[in-house]
This record gives structure tokens, sequence and C-alpha cells, in this order.
């Protein structure tokens, strides 16, 4: 997927480029992409610490509260095993992000899966919504650095998307990154300057979130560079294309375990 800028009045004003599997920005040179034909932009630079926010909004993967939609064929400890799996992954790539402060905004209690070097917040609000103009807005006024927001259902997540996410807030050649997702929702919602005027309200968990949220950011004329739309994983479906795309992965690796006395049965059968 292209990731454009947009503004509030619909211009298009360049394009970021695709991240392939690698997570490498599109081609040097290309114009509007913000990457000179020597090499990367600035902000993609081994090294450069990005003086920016990363916030992971997550669920305690307890049993019956994560994952209800992999239940059946899972039972409830299994699927919680596997938003446990996803959790990891997705702190994996935050860790490995070089920004400023990394966050988990929770719901529940921490656990052995949370690596060392996140601040930990809790959640507040009622709806999904809420939840998530808060978290940014706690972050954002702890320490006045951008905020780039993603969930724990995305394991597929880079460190390189997250620097394309946070690195055209830092440089301010935008106000906004967003990532749609494929079932309509969104995985990333980044901002230079955190109003929760622009997420409160906006109907979560629905098949046209994504655009909403976004148009939400238009209208309020924001630049909004897009990132690549990923699959996050509710259904058995998703888990199943989410652990193909990433050998070597605790998620795959979960799912892999899981499916194998399934897999045992059918063969069994024949």
């Amino acid at each position: 997927m292209t990731a454009d800028v947009y503004t509030g009045k619909h211009r298009r004003e360049g394009a970021l480029g695709a991240l392939g599997a690698q997570g490498a920005p599109g081609t040097p040179g290309t114009p509007g992409t913000g990457i000179p034909a020597q090499g990367k932009p600035p902000w993609s630079k081994a090294g450069r610490l990005l003086a920016a926010q990363i916030v992971v909004i997550a669920k305690e993967p307890y049993p019956g509260r994560v994952k209800t939609r992999l239940t059946p064929p899972f039972t409830p400890v299994e699927a919680a095993e596997l938003a446990a799996a996803s959790l990891s992954d997705t702190l994996a790539a935050v860790a490995a992000t070089t920004v400023a402060r990394r966050v988990v905004a929770l719901d529940g209690s921490p656990g052995r899966w949370l690596p060392q070097g996140f601040d930990v917040i809790g959640q507040r609000g009622a709806g999904l919504d809420e939840r998530i103009a808060w978290a940014l807005v706690d972050a954002r006024v702890t320490l006045p650095l951008p905020v780039v927001l993603i969930g724990m259902d995305t394991p597929q997540v880079t460190p390189a998307l997250l620097a394309a996410a946070a690195g055209p807030l830092v440089d301010k050649t935008a106000d906004a990154t967003f990532g749609m997702a494929e079932d309509g929702g969104f995985w990333l919602l980044g901002l230079r300057e955190v109003d929760p005027g622009l997420i409160l309200g906006v109907p979560m968990s629905q098949p046209d979130t994504g655009p909403k949220q976004l148009a939400r950011l238009e209208q309020a004329g924001l630049r909004v560079t897009m990132l690549p739309q990923l699959t996050d994983v509710d259904t058995v479906r998703e888990a199943d294309r989410v652990a193909a795309v990433t050998p070597g992965s605790r998620f795959a690796a979960c799912m892999a375990r899981m499916r194998e006395p399934a897999d045992q049965a059918i063969a069994a059968a024949q």
C-alpha cells in the first residue's frame, strides 16, 4: 500500500513510500517520498534517537478476557496464550525502535510478558475511543513529545514501520500518522499534538472505523501520513495468515503449537 500524505482538504502532498516485508522505505529519489536519492530519510538512519514515544494499548492476556473470537476452536486458555504471544512480539518491536520513551497503557496487571524499559499507565474511560484518547493524553502530558499508539493485535509490526510512523511527526512533515487495518479498523495512530477531540466519539470496532477516524483527522486540517495496511488478529483465519508471514515469531510458534493436536487428529482420521 502506498503511503500518501493528505491534508484536511484531501490535497495530496507526497508519499512516504510502501514498506515491504522487511520494512524498507520506498524508492530513494522518488518525488514526494522525503527519501533522497542517496539513501533513506534522516529519521530512518540507524542509531538516531527519535524524539517521540510509542504507546501500546493492551489488555492483560487473561483467559476469557482476550481474543474471545478465537474460542472456539481454541480454549480460553489457548486464546490467552496467543494474545500473550502477540503482545510479546509487539513489545519486542517497540523495544527495538529507537524512541525516547516506550509506554504500555494497560487494562489489568503487568506480567512476565512485560520487558524492561517500558512505563506502565492505567487505561481510563469507558469505550475504546475514550481509552485511546486518554492513553494518548496521559502519555503526552507526562512527556511533551509526539505519540504513536498501536494495539496488541499486530505481531507482524516491525521497528521500521514504527520509525516510519514516528519520524514524520518528529520532523514536523506530518501532524498525524495512520495505519488502516484490513478489517476496516486501524492499527496505528500517531499525533504530533494530542487533542482528545480527534478520537472521542469515533465509533470503534466497526467495519468503517478506520475511514471515520481518518476523516476526523482530515476534517481537523491535519497532514496525515499513511502507513501500510496490516491485518490485525481477531479471527482464526487472520491468526493463520499473520502466523504464516511471521516465521520465527512467538506468535507463529504459539499458533503452530496450538494447531498441532488438531492436525494430528485430522491425519489420524485419514
